[in-house]
């Protein structure tokens, strides 16, 4: 076991990683195939639920292919999806005679309810989409078929693990913004029973993280010191940030989370570059708790910026309004307001603004050479502002495939009105059934993963069998997520 274990760690670390581009063609695959359920839900299944069984082909089968036996030729896979979506289009007109909405949309738009957020379709499907493309890239690294190109860098590098992990923090930091908008009061409120809530709320997370550092030491499972530390894993850092942000809200208050996030990503930089942080990561021995956890304490300011930058384009996203918070700040909002009908070509315009920007920032450090590129195991800031344009450019394309789909009804005088299309309250099923679960989901999938690690060499399976075992793997997952799609296990 110890040889394989070497093996193994030898396996995944290394790594250079792949192109940004390379990257975001992988990832297209998802919106791909968004546009082909939602052809096939307006064109084909019109009024009805896509089951259980198409909606894995459609919605999943694609992530696990695009990683795998497509990861060198994503543009081929997304073809061979365009193909019968626009079959579909071409040949199946939309329905001509107003369909009743869902029951979710026609309550929704019938009777909105006190300071509750109005359905946002596309951050679901962004948010479901995010959890599979992370829980099989964890698992499909383990086996030869997963692109060594894609598997976490070694110090320097862009990959589809690294944006994963970058994408997992984002995420979560967007739907932080939620209690802010339900009462921007929080942010003014005393301090320490604010922290000892979240505290108590993160503490099964920092044990989860504890006990995931005892059983990989006590059953040799191997493991990568550089990505994290010794002792560090990425638990522990998930679990940090709600702290660390609650720490944050008297400046909340005061300076824009975007201007934050930023100024907490090029403080950490300034550390790395001028004050030897960077050496530090690179060449400190493992002496103590604090070197020998050197990676995750480093980046822990990293992911920070990466957080409060998504809690901003939460604030965006999430209200019916892009300038709802702002004007709730400044008490020309009240949060009754949350469920007034959604102005989505607004959102659309200002998140193409944040995009720019954020691809801009990116390319500038990259011409001034700032660090030595993207590096996830510092967090640094070419990495933070990588995961921010990515996530916001794709969130966009989400969004404007929701609208294009299934447009909103028009507003006159405050009323919505009927449009000959059924307006879609809801992501699809299956991708709502992820979201309610996402975090008990992904502490499951990491359970499965180290489970068939320790139950076979992975390493040494061939294409057909580990395509086998990564099929049957997330086809569980999405069982699992379905069984449990009208119960939230753990509310956080």
């Amino acid at each position: 076991m110890n040889d394989y274990k070497a093996a193994k760690e030898a396996f995944v670390s290394g790594m250079t990683g792949s192109t940004v581009s390379h990257i975001n063609l992988i990832s297209s695959v998802a919106l791909v195939s968004i546009a082909l359920y939602s052809t096939l839900q307006t064109r084909i299944y019109v009024g009805r639920e896509i089951p259980f069984l198409q909606s894995c082909v459609v919605l999943v089968l694609p992530l696990l292919l695009s990683m795998t036996l497509f990861a060198n030729k994503p543009v081929s896979l997304c073809f061979l999806l365009l193909l019968p979506t626009g079959f579909i289009l071409l040949r199946t007109p939309w329905p001509d005679t107003s369909i009743p909405l869902h029951g979710s949309a026609a309550s929704n738009l019938a009777a909105p309810k006190q300071s509750s957020l109005t359905p946002l379709p596309a951050l679901t499907t962004y948010r479901a989409h995010m959890m599979f493309m992370t829980i099989l890239g964890i698992f499909a690294v383990d086996f030869p078929v997963f692109p060594r190109s894609l598997a976490k860098c070694e110090s320097y590098g862009v990959s589809l693990m690294d944006l994963g992990v970058g994408s997992f923090v984002f995420s979560n930091g967007l739907v932080s913004a939620i209690p802010l908008l339900k009462d921007p009061r929080h942010l003014s409120a005393p301090l320490l029973p604010k922290l000892w809530a979240v505290v108590r709320k993160m503490f099964p997370v920092i044990a989860l993280g504890v006990v995931r550092v005892l059983l990989v030491k006590g059953t040799e499972y191997p493991e990568h010191e550089t990505e994290y530390g010794t002792h560090w894993n990425f638990f522990i850092t998930l679990a940090l940030l709600p702290i660390l942000q609650v720490l944050l809200h008297p400046l909340i208050r005061v300076v824009p989370s975007s201007l934050l996030g930023v100024g907490v990503g090029l403080l950490q930089q300034i550390a790395l570059s001028l004050f030897g942080l960077k050496h530090y990561v690179r060449t400190a021995p493992r002496l103590n708790i604090i070197s020998a956890n050197k990676e995750g304490f480093v980046s822990l300011a990293g992911y920070l910026s990466i957080h409060l930058l998504g809690l901003s384009t939460g604030t965006l996203l999430l209200p019916p309004s892009p300038s709802f918070f702002r004007r709730l700040l400044r008490q020309r909002s009240t949060p009754s307001e949350l469920s007034a009908p959604r102005q989505n070509d607004k959102t659309a315009v200002e998140l193409v603004s944040y995009a720019i920007v954020w691809w801009a920032l990116l390319g500038f450090v990259s011409l001034l050479h700032v660090d030595e590129g993207v590096s996830r195991q510092t967090a640094n800031l070419a990495y933070a502002l990588w995961i921010v344009a990515f996530n916001t450019s794709f969130i966009l394309a989400y969004l404007v495939l929701d609208m294009m789909f299934f447009p909103t009804p028009a507003v006159r005088k405050g009323k919505p009105v009927p449009t000959p299309i059924d307006t879609r309250a809801s992501a699809p099923a299956l991708l709502e059934a992820v979201n309610m679960n996402g975090l008990p989901l992904f502490l499951l999938a990491n359970v499965g993963t180290g489970l068939v690690n320790l139950s076979m060499r992975t390493m040494y399976t061939g294409t057909v069998a580990a395509m086998s075992v990564l099929t049957l793997y997330v086809l569980a997952f999405c069982v699992v997520a379905w069984r449990l799609r009208r119960t939230r296990v753990w509310r956080l």
